[in-house]
This record gives structure tokens, C-alpha cells and sequence, in this order.
């Protein structure tokens, strides 16, 4: 059969590869095109478009690019139609998703969501569209079963975390070689920075993250590379006290690292299940801060918390992300009873996403559906 995939952003193109190869293993004479990036691609989808032109964050800067979007928009439902797939398979990425959701469905194309979008955090009103136009939907989550069914009456298959597999399934250098390749200090433990993705939320995340450098002299620092964002975008934060950088090397970084301060998202996850503790950060555009803090009826950020329905990992948010709040809370995490605890509540976090096998649970129901 055929598919058309749609990711909009990095953690999308991670999973949306894991789909395809399940996919291609369900159904072996499989076409897939897609909209995603490297992953995707070399997992065997013929990209239409590259998440890198679509990446655009916080409520201002979609404002400003409202054209791009919208050609975009137009540019995707030729293409769908050009492409006549048995199944359109929608990747989080919710506002684009679901505006092209309205049209597949209008025009006769089977709609399935593989990573829902996370109306359970704001908008909740979108689920009337869900309702609407999405024939099938897997969720990722476990409290997201019981949201769309006991709540909305919206029948969905929990098909586990396919982070999960992608860490399995990611070769991973060992220490040393890892340390040695990267120019890094032997035996120094690691403190890993995760500042992002995109390159307004990575610059504001790299300055207050390397403002606690000087307090930690016994641990080296090591920015993790978006793949999204070329090397000469780091080499300003590199110069001065000694910081190091891996590009596109994310779970080698994590597996060996003894601490990390995590901009919020996925990676607040990945970095849970590779068991390093952590602190969460987020600041925001001012302005988009205020609006987000009105439609967002969560009491935390980050999904390890979320999933967890209770504080395992500290979250500095906006106002609360100063150098001082920072420097004590990577100092509880760095040693002591504070970090054993988040290492034992690691443990329980794995028992409720339960197993391997997301990605071919999902790609097998998704064969079956059609």
C-alpha cells in the first residue's frame, strides 16, 4: 500500500523512521512519502519536505511566518493528492496536522495520528476535530488512553513509547572511545546540556545553562548538537572556559553522562530513560509566555513528571530559571540523596510505559486499519 507520513519537527523524524522500518516490515512492497527529515529518509521514505523549513516556535514567529505556513499548507494537500495514498498518517505536529487532518478526511483519504497531539495540555476543544477527521489514533502516553476514552468517548490503542525503541535501537559508542573521538576529558564526570532544537530556544538556553559552569570545576560540560542546526551556530559558546560540543550524538552523550540540564520536550524523556538526573529548563519569548500560561491547564512541563503525576524532576520555568536556582538544584542532583531518588523514581517511570515494541504495535494496526 501506500502511505503519507507527516512529522514537522526532530523527536517526529525519530519516531516517524521507526514507523517506516515497522511499516516496510508489515507490509514489504510499501510506499512511503513523507514530510520529516534525515531519519525518515534514510529509513526509506521519499521526503516532500524537510522539517527545517517548517520549525518555527512560540506564537510570535508563527505570526510572522503565516505565508511559508500557508504555502506550506497548499504545497502538502497537491502533493497528498499527486501521491493518492491508501493512508495519510499524521505526527504529532498538531497545527499543521490537523488542518490537513479536515481536508484528507473531506477528500476520501484514511486519516490515522501516531503520536497524538497534546490537547490533554491545552486547547481541549480540539478533540471535536479529532473526532471529526481522524479515523484511528495510537497514543504513546498512559494516561492518554483514559483522557480520550473515559472523558471524550474517543476509542484509542496505548501502543507504549517508542522512545523506547529508538534507544534500543541506537548504536552506542562506548566511554571511551566516545571521550577520546570528542576530544573530551578521560575521566571527568559529565554534566550534558540539552538546549533544544531550534536556534531561539538554544541561545537562550546555552546562556543561563554555561552560567553555572564556573561553580562545577570538577565536572565538564558537553553542549549536545541539534541535528537541525549547523556547527558554526555552537562556535560562539564554545570560546572562553573550556566547554565541549558533540554534534548529532544525543543518546551517547546521555548514556555517559553523570548529570544534564534539559530544555523541555522529549528530551526531558530520553533523558530519563538513559536514568541520568536532571534539571528541567524553559524561558520563553515574554509575550509568548504569557499566552501559553493562560491556554496550558498543566501543573507541569516536562512528561516525566507528567507521566508520573507528581514532581520526580526539578522544573525552572521562566522567572525561576536563574543562575542562582540553578546552581542549587544541579548541585542536589550531582550527589546525594536527592539524586538517588530521581535514579529510584526512573525505575518506576519505565514500568509505566510499558515495553519495547511501540513502533511495529503501531505500524501493524495501522496495516490493519487501512
Amino acid at each position: 500500500m501506500k502511505y503519507y507520513i507527516i512529522a514537522g519537527e526532530a523527536s517526529g523524524d525519530l519516531h516517524g523512521s521507526n514507523l517506516i522500518k515497522a511499516l516496510k516490515k508489515e507490509d514489504t512492497s510499501a510506499e512511503i512519502r513523507c514530510w520529516g527529515g534525515d531519519l525518515m529518509q534514510q529509513a526509506g521514505g521519499e521526503l516532500a519536505k524537510h522539517y527545517k523549513d517548517m520549525a518555527f516556535m512560540g506564537f510570535l514567529e508563527v505570526l510572522m511566518n503565516i505565508p511559508t505556513i500557508f504555502k506550506n499548507i497548499s504545497y502538502c494537500k497537491k502533493d497528498i493528492q499527486d501521491f493518492n495514498p491508501d493512508v495519510v498518517i499524521f505526527i504529532d505536529f498538531s497545527g499543521f496536522n490537523l488542518r490537513i487532518a479536515k481536508w484528507a478526511k473531506q477528500n476520501g483519504f484514511k486519516t490515522n495520528y501516531y503520536i497524538s497531539p497534546q490537547i490533554w495540555a491545552s486547547r481541549e476543544g480540539r478533540i471535536s476535530k479529532i473526532k471529526r477527521d481522524i479515523d484511528n489514533m495510537y497514543v504513546i502516553l498512559p494516561f492518554e488512553k483514559d483522557f480520550y476514552e473515559k472523558k471524550h468517548g474517543y476509542p484509542v490503542q496505548f501502543v507504549g513509547h517508542p522512545l523506547i525503541d529508538a534507544i534500543e535501537n541506537t548504536p552506542l559508542q562506548d566511554n571511551e572511545t566516545f571521550r577520546k573521538e570528542n576530544d573530551l576529558e578521560p575521566v571527568k564526570p559529565i554534566i550534558a546540556l540539552l538546549p533544544g532544537s531550534r536556534k531561539q530556544e538554544v541561545q537562550k538556553m546555552l546562556e543561563i545553562m554555561l552560567s553555572v559552569k564556573k561553580d562545577f570545576p570538577d565536572y565538564q560540560f558537553v553542549i549536545a548538537g541539534a541535528p537541525s542546526l549547523p556547527d558554526e551556530f555552537y562556535a560562539p559558546f564554545l570560546k572562553g572556559d573550556k566547554v565541549e560540543y558533540v554534534s548529532n550524538k544525543t543518546y551517547t552523550l546521555l548514556k555517559h553522562s553523570h548529570a544534564a540540564l534539559v530544555t523541555s520536550g522529549t528530551a526531558t524523556l530520553e533523558t530519563a530513560l538513559f536514568e541520568v538526573p536532571q534539571v528541567v529548563c524553559y524561558k520563553g519569548n515574554w509575550i509568548s509566555y504569557q499566552i501559553a500560561k493562560r491556554i496550558i491547564t498543566l501543573d507541569y512541563i516536562s512528561l516525566v513528571n507528567l507521566i508520573m503525576k507528581r514532581e520526580v524532576v526539578k522544573e525552572l520555568i521562566q522567572n525561576d530559571l536563574t543562575t542562582a536556582n540553578l546552581k542549587n538544584e544541579l548541585s542536589k542532583i550531582a550527589e546525594g540523596s536527592e539524586r538517588k531518588r530521581m535514579l529510584s523514581d526512573y525505575v518506576l517511570l519505565k514500568e509505566k510505559l510499558g515495553g519495547k515494541g511501540a513502533s511495529q504495535m503501531a505500524a501493524r494496526l495501522i496495516v490493519k486499519n487501512v
